[in-house]
């Protein structure tokens, strides 16, 4: 595999079915699954728990050096990655909608990208891992061995999101969480540290008229023949 790394990235906007097609992924291919998301939710909870002002650099560079984070595996395909911040497992605080858009904001703060790209890296070294995010493949982990860019209309991916909160016993308003899925997604666009894109060398997959078998089908024929040529 000369200078590729061991591992598969998979970016895209929010509510695009990364993470459930991450993890079938991970599981078809034997590798470990890795939601990047899910740390920066998590580093926004643990700056807004403690009253850090986002504004101040130093202030949230102080604070994260006091951030000790662990991930805990999905507990089947339909469940998202736990996080557990400084012996705390706040796994349910981390996946609401608003906590969505606040990771969406410190993922744009210099202190909070070092210090989770660093983490990141950490982990890549080991190898054989599916890394979901939004800059997984052209910041993180430039030289994975395999990109994938997922992505959806942000009406298909509201109504998505509506379902599976209602799944969850949750209403929202859908036009409320389409405006702020189409903020989000300018916010990612438009920041000026990593900001959210395809890389050149991912492969495009457009989740809209697929179900998630029709998604994996596509992805794992991709991946098969680059498991064949490159490991």
């Amino acid at each position: 595999m000369s200078e590729l790394q061991h591992v598969v990235t998979i970016d895209g906007p929010s509510g695009v079915g990364k993470s459930t097609i991450s993890r079938r992924i991970a599981a078809g291919i034997g590798f470990t699954y890795l939601d990047t998301g899910a740390m920066y939710r998590g580093v926004a909870l643990f700056l807004e728990q403690h009253g850090v002002d986002l504004a101040e650099e130093i202030a949230v560079r102080q604070a994260l050096a006091g951030i000790e984070m662990r991930l805990l595996p999905a507990a089947g395909e339909d469940q998202d990655v736990g996080v557990v911040i400084n012996g705390e497992d706040v796994s349910g605080l981390i996946r609401t909608p608003e906590m969505g858009m606040l990771a969406s904001k410190v993922s744009a703060l210099v202190p909070v990208r070092e210090k989770l790209t660093e983490m990141q890296r950490e982990i890549g070294q080991v190898g054989r891992i599916v890394a979901e995010g939004r800059d997984t493949g052209t910041v993180v982990y430039p030289k994975a061995f395999c990109k994938f860019y997922l992505d959806a209309a942000p009406e298909v991916r509201a109504r998505r999101r509506i379902l599976q909160l209602r799944e969850q016993g949750t209403e929202m308003d859908e036009q409320e969480l389409l405006a702020m899925i189409i903020k989000r997604d300018r916010d990612d666009q438009q920041r000026t540290i990593a900001p959210l894109k395809q890389a050149e060398d991912a492969v495009l997959v457009d989740t809209g008229p697929l179900d998630i078998d029709g998604v994996c089908e596509v992805m794992f024929k991709i991946l098969r023949r680059k498991l064949a040529q490159d490991l």
